[in-house]
């Protein structure tokens, strides 16, 4: 019998799987129906894009702007301009007053200790202006102060005064007022020296008139410091010093 040759039998190499993807990724565990647990959304935070503003938007406002301040410098310069050719014009100048006289009719004290006062005030108020008119309005009043106390207050009358006008006004003027005792003690001590400092104060509303213009209301404030001899009832007071100044007040 022919003998076969012998065969060698190599070991044949393993053969290696492919790689399988787990169920379950790493770190996750699964859930009770063997299904994997997905890991929650990741949020992303937009962020806004801010765009540069074009050169011809900036260059837009910027002509804008320098125009309205250039208009704003000739409104003023024209309001100016007008405000300088009225005052020209009429050359205005202040109303002033000067007191002419003064009465006392009564200075009393009460039962109350108030000290009760009616003084009589001739005053003359002069419009030195050649073309303007003065409305005297409503809610004007006089007040005799002395040493910062009120003595007496009177309502000034409603009236138009024309150009390079003087009027008379006589205003009666009342008050009462408290510590009349301690008040009529000083004024008594003061009048032993024949100088008795009074302050008389007055506040007048007004408005201008401008050819037939009538302007808005202002306020004339101002008053007059007297040095008087006496407080006698029922006489002329002479009148030693009299010094007044005012304003105007919009």
């Amino acid at each position: 019998m022919a003998e076969h040759p012998k065969q060698r039998v190599h070991p044949a190499a393993d053969v290696e799987a492919p790689p399988t993807t787990p169920l379950v990724p790493h770190g996750l565990s699964p859930s009770e129906k063997g299904n994997p647990v997905e890991p929650p959304p990741v949020c992303h935070r937009a962020i806004p894009v801010i765009q540069a503003m074009p050169a011809k938007n900036r260059g837009s406002c910027c002509k804008c702007v320098c125009w309205t301040i250039s208009l704003l410098i000739v409104l003023l310069v024209i309001i100016a301009a007008a405000a300088g050719i009225l005052y020209l014009v009429f050359q205005p100048k202040l109303p002033n007053y000067s007191v002419d006289n003064l009465k006392i009719s009564d200075l009393r004290l009460n039962f109350d200790m108030t000290l009760y006062a009616k003084f009589d005030v001739k005053i003359t108020a002069n419009n030195p202006n050649k073309k303007i008119g003065i409305y005297y309005e409503k809610g004007g009043h006089l007040s005799v102060w002395y040493s910062n106390t009120k003595l007496c207050e009177g309502l000034l009358p409603k009236f138009y005064q024309g150009h390079q006008n003087k009027t008379v006004l006589n205003v009666a003027l009342t008050g009462q007022t408290q510590y009349g005792n301690t008040l009529m003690n000083a004024l008594q001590e003061q009048q032993q020296t024949g100088r008795i400092p009074l302050d008389l104060k007055v506040h007048a509303p007004v408005a201008i008139k401008l050819g037939k213009l009538k302007l808005k209301k202002v306020k004339v404030l101002g008053g007059c410091l007297l040095v008087v001899d006496s407080l006698s009832t029922n006489n002329f007071i002479s009148i030693k010093a009299n010094n007044c100044k005012f304003r105007l007040k919009l």
